[in-house]
C-alpha cells in the first residue's frame, strides 16, 4: 500500500470513487441524469488539467496497483478559479450564464472536496491515512486549518471525523442537503 499524488492514468478507477462518494452531487456538477454519464463526466473532470476534480487535487492509495482510495482537497481561496470548468460546462448545457455553485468551503481554509475509499478495502484505515496525507499537504502550502462537509445522515463519516479531531463549526447546503461543515486547525 502506498499513498502518493495522482496521475492522469488513475482517472478511470477515481471517477467510480468519485461518484460513489458524491451521489447526487455529482449530477449537479456534471449536468448528467445517468449515473454513467456522470462517472464518465468526472473521468474527463479527473483527467483535465485544471478544475476542482482534476487529478492535481487528489491523493491516491494505491493497493496492489489499484486505486483504493482518493481524497481531492483544495485551498479554499482557489475554488473560484478551480470551478470555471465545471461551470462552463454546465452554463453552456443548461444555457444559464448566471449559474453557480454552492459555496463549500471557505477562504481560509484547505478544503477536504471529496474522499472515498472503495468498498473492497473498507475498515482498513486508508481513509484515515488519506485524510491525514491531506492535512500534510496543507501545511505543506501554508494553511492552518484543514476543513470538510459530511451530510447530517452520515453518522459513520462524521464519527471518523470526530475521532480525528474535527469539529463542527456550521451548516451548510450543498445540492438542498444539509451538511456540517468540520473544521480542524493543524
Amino acid at each position: 500500500m502506498k499513498i502518493r499524488s495522482a496521475v492522469r492514468e488513475d482517472a478511470k478507477q477515481a471517477a467510480r470513487l468519485l461518484y460513489d462518494a458524491l451521489h447526487d452531487v455529482a449530477h449537479q456538477l456534471t449536468g448528467e441524469e445517468r449515473e454513467q454519464d456522470a462517472v464518465q463526466v468526472l473521468e474527463q473532470y479527473f483527467a483535465a488539467e485544471q478544475g476542482r476534480l482534476s487529478y492535481h487535487q487528489a491523493i491516491i492509495q494505491e493497493v496492489e496497483g489499484q486505486v483504493a482510495g482518493v481524497i481531492i482537497a483544495y485551498g479554499g481561496d482557489e475554488i473560484a478559479e478551480l470551478d470555471q470548468p465545471i461551470l462552463e460546462r454546465l452554463r453552456s448545457m443548461k444555457n444559464d450564464p448566471d449559474l453557480e455553485l454552492d459555496k463549500e468551503s471557505d477562504e481560509d481554509e484547505f478544503y477536504i472536496d471529496t474522499l472515498s475509499v472503495s468498498p473492497k478495502y473498507s475498515g482498513k484505515g486508508i481513509g484515515t491515512k488519506l485524510i491525514h496525507a491531506a492535512e500534510e499537504r496543507a501545511k505543506e502550502r501554508g494553511y492552518k486549518k484543514n476543513a470538510m462537509a459530511v451530510v447530517t445522515d452520515n453518522s459513520r463519516a462524521y464519527s471518523l471525523y470526530l475521532h480525528l479531531g474535527y469539529e463542527v463549526d456550521k451548516e451548510i447546503m450543498i445540492n438542498g442537503h444539509v451538511y456540517y461543515h468540520m473544521v480542524k486547525q493543524i
